[in-house]
Parts: C-alpha cells; sequence; structure tokens
C-alpha cells in the first residue's frame, strides 16, 4: 500500500489517487469545436458564410462579448464534462455564476410526465424510454463514481469562473458534506461563503408500532463558494411580515473579535461578545439619536440607520441598544425556507423553482453578466437568466432537456411574467436571439477512441461493430462488404461514427441484402443523410427488402447506461409536406408524420396516440437555409397550457429565385428528424 503524504484535510475516494498516491489529474479533452444546429431569434443577415463540407456552422466565439455586439445565448446538448472542457479556450474566466443542480445520488430514478396530443392525454415515462439521462437522479456504480464525477465538473467550473464569480451548488443530506469538504480543497476554505437552506418537498416516513425510521426531511442545501476572497454579495432584503419600529442591543457573540471590546458609556462586552461595530460608527450613533430622537421615524433616509441610545438601567444595568425602523423587509440570511426548491411549471420532479433562481441570479450577477447552468434540465436557471436581462450558457446530456428548455425560453415572450412574491415587479420579454450547440462527431470520436483504443485499425473498428451488434441483440457476421451482423432473420448495417449514414451506404447495403435473398435489413446510424429516408424507402420496395432505420442513441457513450442496457434503437421517423407557392409567397403544410416501426414504443403511449399530428410535438421552419445552420423563422410547438399546433407555415420573400426550405419536426420524445426542400419563387 503506498504511502500519501498528508498535508491538509481532504475528501478522498477510490479513483482520486492512483496506486502510488499520485493525485490523478483532471483530463480536460479538446478543445472541440461546437456545431451551430440551430439559431433562434436571430434574423439572417444575408453576410452568413457556411462552413465548408459541414452541413451545420462552427461556432467560433467571434460574435462579441454583450447582447449589442452581437452575442448569442449557447444551450449545448452533450456531456458537460467535455463541454465545459472545450469551452475553456473561450471561457476560461469569464463566467460570473454558476449554478447547477446536479444529482444527489440518491438512487432513484425519477419520472416525468408527457402530454400528447390536443387533449394533452398524460402519461408518465421512465427515462429509459426518451434517451433520458440527465433526470435521472442516480449514480449507479456507487459514492466513489459520484464524488470522481463531481470532482471532476467543479474543477472545471473553476477555471470557467470569473475572478469576482460565485458558485451555488444545490444538494440534499446524501452527499452534500461530502461535497462541502470536496468545494473546500477546490475552491478553497475561505472562499466558502454560505451553506443556504432551502424549503423542499416532505418526504414523510412512515411509523411502526410507534417508531420511525427516520425524521422526516423538509428542506434542501445549496453551497455557496466564490472564486476571490474579496468577492462581495449584494444587500438583499425579502418581504415579511409587518414589523414595528423597535430597539435591539448593539452587542453580538458571533465572531470572537476582541477589537471589538472596547467601552461605551461605561458598558464593555465580556467575551466571547462583541460590540457589533465600529467604536467611530456607534459615537456617530449616538449623536444622531440625540439630533433625531424626538422623530425618529422621519428622520432623512441618508443618516446612518444606526441611531443608538443608552436604555436605561435594567436588572442587567445599562444596555446600548439601536433603533429599527417600522419594516416589511428584512436583510436576507442563509435561511430560504421562504422558498420551495420545487416547482411544477414545467412538469419535473427535479424542477427548481424561478423564485429561487431569481434570488440567487439577482445576489449574485449583474445584467449583462454571464450565468451558466451545466445541468440545466428542464432550464428553469436560462430562462430566468434571461428575464432578468443576463446572458446565459447552459448544458445537458439529454436530448430531451434540451428540447423542453428551447420551448420554455421561446415561450418567454408569451408567457406570465416573472414576479417578486407580490407581483409587483415585471420581467417578462422575447428571449434574445439563442443558439443550439453540440460537439456532433467529436464527442463520438472521443468515445470511440477511449473505448476502442486497439492500435491496429482494422480491431479497432471491428470492437466497435462488435459493441453496436451487441446493444442491438444482433452477432457479427463475415463474408459481406456492406453487411455487419444480423438479428434474427434480418442483417445489419452499422453506420461510422463520425459520418451520417449515405443514401450510397443503404444501397449498397440493400444490394448485399438481396445477393444473399434475405428479405429485411436493419440500417443503424447515429446521424442520417438529409431526406435519406424517402428516397432510400423507394429504393427499398423496389428491391423487396424490408428496411428499418434506426438511430444510435447518445446514450451508448454512457457507461452506466450500457451495464444497465438501458439502450433503445429509435426507428427514424418521416414526414410529408405540402408546399404552394403564389408569387413570392409560400406556404408550407404538414401533412403527414409516421414512426414506421413502433415496436419499442410503449402500449400506453400507443393506446394515447388518435391521429398522426399526436406524435408531434414541435416544429419549425426555416424558408431560407444556406447549407449552413438551420435558422429558426417559423415555429409551431404545443405546451403545457396551449395544446394546439399549427400545421400551416407561411412566408414572403423579398426577391424571387430559388430557395432552399430547411423543415424540422420534434416529435414527443424530443427526437428530430429534418428534411431539405427546393422551391422557386416568382
Amino acid at each position: 500500500m503506498p504511502k500519501i503524504n498528508i498535508t491538509k484535510t481532504e475528501l478522498v475516494w477510490l479513483g482520486k489517487y492512483d496506486e502510488e498516491g499520485k493525485l490523478n489529474p483532471v483530463e480536460k479533452p479538446g478543445p472541440y469545436p461546437f456545431q451551430i444546429v440551430e439559431v433562434i431569434n436571430k434574423p439572417r443577415t444575408g453576410k452568413e458564410i457556411p462552413t465548408p463540407g459541414l452541413l451545420f456552422d462552427l461556432y467560433e466565439g467571434k460574435e462579441g462579448n454583450t447582447f449589442e455586439e452581437g452575442w448569442r445565448n449557447k444551450l449545448i446538448w452533450g456531456d458537460n464534462k467535455l463541454v465545459m472542457s472545450s469551452l475553456l479556450e473561450k471561457f476560461a474566466g469569464r463566467i460570473n455564476l454558476i449554478y447547477i443542480d446536479p444529482p444527489f445520488a440518491t438512487g432513484a430514478d425519477f419520472k416525468f410526465k408527457i402530454q400528447i396530443g390536443e387533449e394533452a392525454e398524460e402519461i408518465t415515462k421512465e427515462h429509459s424510454i426518451i434517451e433520458e439521462k440527465a433526470y435521472r437522479d442516480t449514480w449507479g456504480k456507487g459514492l466513489d463514481s459520484y464524488l470522481q464525477m463531481m470532482y471532476e465538473r467543479l474543477v472545471l467550473m473553476k477555471e470557467l469562473l470569473a475572478e469576482n464569480g460565485s458558485i451555488y451548488v444545490h444538494l440534499d443530506w446524501h452527499v452534500g458534506h461530502y461535497v462541502k469538504v470536496m468545494m473546500d480543497e477546490i475552491f478553497g476554505y475561505e472562499n466558502f461563503r454560505n451553506e443556504i437552506v432551502v424549503g423542499a418537498r416532505e418526504k414523510h416516513t412512515h411509523s411502526q408500532f410507534g417508531y420511525l425510521s427516520s425524521l422526516s426531511n423538509s428542506y434542501q442545501i445549496i453551497l455557496l463558494y466564490v472564486k476571490n476572497q474579496d468577492t462581495k454579495l449584494k444587500l438583499t432584503k425579502r418581504k415579511v411580515e409587518p414589523k414595528k419600529e423597535r430597539w435591539s442591543t448593539l452587542i453580538t457573540s458571533y465572531g470572537d473579535r476582541p477589537t471589538m471590546r472596547f467601552e461605551i458609556e461605561g458598558v464593555k462586552p465580556i467575551p466571547p461578545d462583541r460590540w457589533k461595530w465600529s467604536e467611530e460608527r456607534i459615537k456617530k450613533a449616538l449623536e444622531n439619536y440625540e439630533k433625531y430622537k424626538d422623530n425618529l421615524k422621519n428622520a432623512p433616509e441618508d443618516i446612518d440607520i444606526a441611531r443608538v441610545r443608552i436604555s436605561p438601567a435594567s436588572k442587567y444595568g445599562k444596555v446600548v441598544e439601536y433603533y429599527l425602523r417600522e419594516t416589511e423587509e428584512e436583510e436576507l440570511t442563509n435561511n430560504w425556507t421562504d422558498i420551495q426548491a420545487q416547482s411544477s411549471l414545467i412538469g419535473y420532479d427535479t424542477e427548481k423553482n424561478e423564485f429561487l433562481l431569481k434570488r440567487i441570479i439577482e445576489i449574485s450577477s449583474n445584467p449583462g453578466d454571464i450565468v451558466a447552468d451545466f445541468f440545466c434540465g428542464s432550464g428553469t436557471t436560462l430562462a430566468v437568466a434571461e428575464k432578468l436581462g443576463r446572458r446565459w450558457i447552459g448544458s445537458d446530456l439529454s436530448r430531451y432537456a434540451i428540447h423542453i428548455t428551447r420551448k420554455r425560453l421561446l415561450e418567454i415572450e408569451n408567457s406570465k411574467d416573472l414576479t417578486d412574491e407580490e407581483g409587483k415587479r415585471k420581467y417578462g420579454r422575447k428571449a434574445k436571439p439563442f443558439e443550439i450547440l453540440n460537439l456532433g462527431k467529436y464527442e463520438r470520436q472521443i468515445w470511440q477512441v477511449k473505448t476502442f483504443s486497439n492500435k491496429d485499425e482494422k480491431q479497432a473498428l471491428f470492437e466497435y461493430l462488435a459493441f453496436i451488434l451487441k446493444l442491438y441483440g444482433a452477432e457479427p457476421i463475415s463474408g459481406f462488404t456492406h453487411i455487419h451482423g444480423k438479428k434474427g432473420s434480418a442483417l445489419v448495417y452499422v453506420g461510422a461514427v463520425d459520418a451520417p449514414v449515405t443514401i450510397q451506404e443503404v444501397t449498397d447495403a440493400i444490394q448485399d441484402c438481396k445477393k444473399a435473398e434475405q428479405k429485411e435489413l436493419h440500417i443503424l446510424g447515429w446521424e442520417w443523410e438529409m431526406g435519406l429516408n424517402d428516397a432510400i424507402q423507394e429504393i427499398a420496395k423496389r428491391e423487396g427488402v424490408r428496411l428499418k432505420l434506426r438511430i444510435i442513441p447518445m446514450d451508448v457513450l454512457d457507461s452506466e447506461a450500457v451495464r444497465r442496457r438501458d439502450i433503445q434503437f429509435f426507428e427514424l421517423a418521416h414526414f410529408k409536406v405540402d408546399i404552394k407557392t403564389k408569387g413570392k409567397n409560400v406556404e408550407v403544410e404538414l401533412k403527414d408524420f409516421v414512426i414506421p416501426h413502433t415496436d419499442f414504443i410503449p402500449d400506453d403511449v400507443k393506446d394515447k396516440i388518435k391521429k398522426w399530428t399526436d406524435w408531434i410535438d414541435y416544429w419549425a421552419v426555416d424558408f431560407d437555409f444556406k447549407n449552413d445552420t438551420f435558422n429558426n423563422g417559423w415555429t409551431s410547438y404545443r405546451t403545457k397550457k396551449d395544446r394546439t399546433l399549427n400545421l400551416k407555415a407561411t412566408y414572403t420573400y423579398e426577391k424571387a429565385g430559388k430557395y432552399k426550405i430547411f423543415v424540422k419536426v420534434i416529435d414527443i420524445f424530443g427526437i428530430d428528424t429534418s428534411q431539405i426542400y427546393e422551391v422557386e419563387v416568382r
């Protein structure tokens, strides 16, 4: 057993140190380029230059430092470790406030409700059905793995924080004490500011024969750290029950400071007690009292509130007191049980209250500052930052979380304004331009290198193919050029990690299938050539081959999901539109949406589907696609309150000519299907 030289108090877990007792460094892969897959609320300028050879533009970080300079807020789909590592190049030391609500390591798999169709039929879904990991409040490999995950990410967050930055980490009793010690090490014990207590839904325990296994829990905690010891928090007040004017003692026992034990009018605190204020301030306050004692309520506001008097002798002797005005508010403490941590605005068990984030953002940031949340979930932090005029960056591993957050941000324009508890202050407005990014093939390439690190390229490829086939329930076969495996009577082709499956690849696989006199072919792909589904189904039908196109989910990259066999290969959907032109006007009508094979869709979902539109949650159109990035020029989507969906999109072009129309449809599972059409207007 190697000897570890202990020089400080720290938390240690399996994986923190290597076998020789050396600290394992935090891996910082990349930086890898972000793909801009969608831009929202940002009109085209006509000056955009597409990235050569790519469907989507790469983010270059040149849009400026303020909204006025062209800044766009950022919603990023991907593993937050890779996301943060890639953000370091442009954003190290630039983020002013980070709030995270990471998993609590409770071992619970949270479920959430999905509404279907116009009648808002509700079903309760588990994460495994819709590629859901972010809301999975568990860490299956145990506490050591959870702590290593948190450690790596907190180290990256510290690098991203500005010198005046603050970080709030939302936890509960399961791991709060462990993470507190970890953050003392990373951010410095001296930079700890508060352990904030916030109200939570009580989880009652049941008694048996008059005894309890534990007391019911009714709160959660938020750990607040700053990056620099000089960082200050804004003085914040909250509404309370009205308090009449009163006098309060000027002596406190908090903080043993010998220099604050001087004598005032014959009174001197006895240790550990001390004065709350300096001698100079107290003497000035005594003068204020003599000057305004007959009219304290109406004394000028710019006079120090600390008007001090020596109260008449009591059984304790003289008492030095200071005057407090009649008030309906008080300075904020670390007791935030006046706010519930949870909310039901969107409908998730782990969703956080907007008023909680409003308080945090107002205490530790200014308008224009960058606020980040790297476990953004349903988007509470980003929505509140948007309403309060902050710039923001959010990320999540869940495709569905990104979709829900996008809708939430779009809905700001039509939603009720965020108000304070009394409903007096208004913040609502249309969301400023934001973009949806991902690491695309780069994230998958990192995974491939790590998982199949065999130096022989052919062997590494074989291991990759065998791995995907096993997850799909298929077995490898040989003797084909364009076929990799077999599942039952169906042949299987596996697409490459770093490229979309093309029409030509599928055509070649169909020919191999036909030569082998097989009637069914399954194609597994990470990404797909635009328009592939409609085109290739006609070819397959002509060749007499039953074709299934299935998506390899990003959950494949999650070793825990793989260990639990928690992987679903969804069918690639397709849709039909009717496009009509009249002069320079165009109308795009969504006519059909099909998920061809619903064998992975649970019966309770299928039973709620009454018509094809019930599968759709959102659709959007870019009427002037430039082979760069999808620019959301028109959209219709369902909300919790408004379940209607507009199936017709209209647009008027300024000039006659040929244009590309990019249509994107997102289903109730958060999976998008896209198609490009060419039109000519006169």
